[in-house]
């Protein structure tokens, strides 16, 4: 390693993902204390102020309050852990404005200290359905540290200085300000919110996503049974697609989709609420038009757990078959999945109205897409639930998990997917779907897999901490572990 133009010894080794750097000879030349568990399994460093907390084969790390992911995970050696480039990146060259050069012409790690840099910040402030998603942009990454008080956030910069935004007064039910200095950002929240926030990068930005507290209840008497019973029971958010004079897809016998999504989801309610102990809200119980964004709003509203939009396929093959799991993402799996979202997203609008508001809605589709990153994970992973449990039961062709961009899924709260129980346009399964046994099936699948899906993340709660969210999205709130 070569510092300040002096040569200072530091093993290092290539491993699988690039070099890997002894941490111990590092702390010692740059500055840092570093300290072990009894089994050395487990690191502390401290940087500065900032606590720094990894482990031998764990890319997942803490920064103070963040949790940042790594390229590759810390190893054994000889004299302690060996650790990634980008880890000396996301400690010291956050922390203490150090720069690392990797040359590997050489094998020499040229480190240097920064120059005091001035880092324009951009500011977005977006209040949908009960939610403030603050979101700060910066052109590269600041060096800085989050300090968090009851109802305020600071982002301390760190050596850097901001060159803030024009000034704007912000107007919201659950920010009450954010101001700019040279040297941090301070967002003030009413006294009733609190906020949860978490990286992205390409570019850099921290997101904030701001909500109500939830009101402590204190009971007594009969009614602490009740309160217990309110705290132990899920809420399941199902959607019967389109209504009104929205029908959906039309079969070839004259079966519209709307009705038949209406008899699927009564089904699933009924056996939702006798097998499990949960509480069903469904988002519609008649034929009625419902505006897509209202959807996840009676979910949000109602707190839901899980919310599942139901739905059936059309193709303009008579042949296709089979069921299909979707969970949001502003980039669909593949042309058919695009294909079948924009469908579904102007089926409910129509086109005029689609393309009136289209840059709204890709505004709006950018800042949910980060609040729903929050639970992205347990998204995709309860829609592999569902697709199993279809295939498995019905012996349906296996069209798999895909994302797409679904208006409906999008301002859910809570892990969300939409599932198209089978093609209407096919007539063999549009006869099928007319027979109560057959949705007795599909219902009975979903039931499993809402079951599955609940035990399993409760026992995640009970034993796991929380795992962090992915595509670059990482969480900077670890005492609180996503709901599933």
């Amino acid at each position: 390693m070569v510092l300040d133009g002096r040569e200072l010894p530091v093993p290092v080794t290539i491993g699988p993902g690039g070099p890997l750097f002894a941490l111990k000879p590092l702390a010692d030349a740059l500055g840092g204390q570093l300290g072990s568990d009894d089994a050395g399994e487990s690191y502390n460093l401290k940087i500065e102020a900032t606590e720094v907390v990894t482990g031998v084969g764990n890319a997942i790390i803490t920064v103070g309050e963040e949790i940042v992911s790594l390229s590759q995970p810390p190893v054994r050696g000889e004299g302690g852990p060996l650790v990634p480039l980008d880890f000396l990146r996301k400690t010291w060259g956050a922390i203490s404005g150090y720069s690392f050069d990797w040359r590997p012409e050489d094998s020499r790690l040229v480190v240097s200290r920064r120059e005091s840099r001035e880092i324009k910040v951009a500011l977005d402030v977006v209040h949908l359905q009960g939610m403030t998603t603050v979101v700060l942009q910066f052109p590269e990454t600041p060096r800085y540290r989050l300090n968090r008080q009851p109802g305020v956030i600071e982002v301390q910069l760190l050596a850097d200085r901001l060159a803030p935004p024009a000034r704007r007064k912000v107007e919201d039910s659950l920010v009450q300000d954010v101001a700019f200095s040279p040297q941090q950002v301070r967002i003030q929240l009413v006294p009733d919110a609190e906020a949860e926030s978490y990286l992205l990068d390409n570019p850099f930005r921290l997101v904030f996503d701001v909500h109500r507290k939830s009101a402590a209840q204190v009971t007594v008497g009969p009614s602490a049974a009740a309160a217990d019973l309110r705290a132990t029971t899920r809420t399941i958010a199902i959607d019967p697609g389109h209504g009104g004079t929205e029908t959906g897809a039309i079969g070839p016998g004259g079966v519209t989709e709307k009705e038949l999504t209406l008899v699927l989801a009564r089904d699933l309610e009924a056996r939702l609420v006798q097998r499990l102990q949960v509480r069903v809200v469904l988002t519609r119980n008649d034929d009625a038009k419902l505006p897509l964004d209202s959807r996840t709003a009676i979910a949000n509203q109602n707190k839901a757990d899980l919310f599942i939009s139901l739905h059936l396929n059309s193709s303009l093959g008579a042949g296709a078959h089979g069921a299909e799991t979707y969970f949001l993402s502003s980039q669909a799996t593949d042309v058919r999945a695009e294909n079948e979202a924009t469908t579904e997203n102007q089926g409910a609008a129509g086109p005029a109205a689609a393309a009136a508001g289209q840059e709204t809605q890709d505004l709006q589709m950018i800042l949910w897409d980060l609040a729903q990153s929050h639970h992205l994970a347990e998204s995709q992973r309860f829609a592999g639930l569902v697709q199993a449990e279809l295939n498995q039961a019905l012996e349906l062709k296996d069209r798999g998990v895909k994302q797409a961009p679904f208006r409906v899924l999008m301002g859910a709260a809570m892990p969300a997917v939409l599932v198209e129980l089978g093609f209407i346009s096919n007539p063999e399964e549009e006869a099928k779907l007319q027979s109560p046994a057959y949705r007795a099936e599909l219902v009975e699948a979903l039931v499993r897999a809402v079951g599955h899906y609940l035990e399993t993340a409760q026992a995640d709660v009970r034993t796991s901490p929380p795992l962090p969210p992915p595509q670059g999205a990482v969480r900077s709130n670890p005492a609180s572990p996503t709901p599933p």
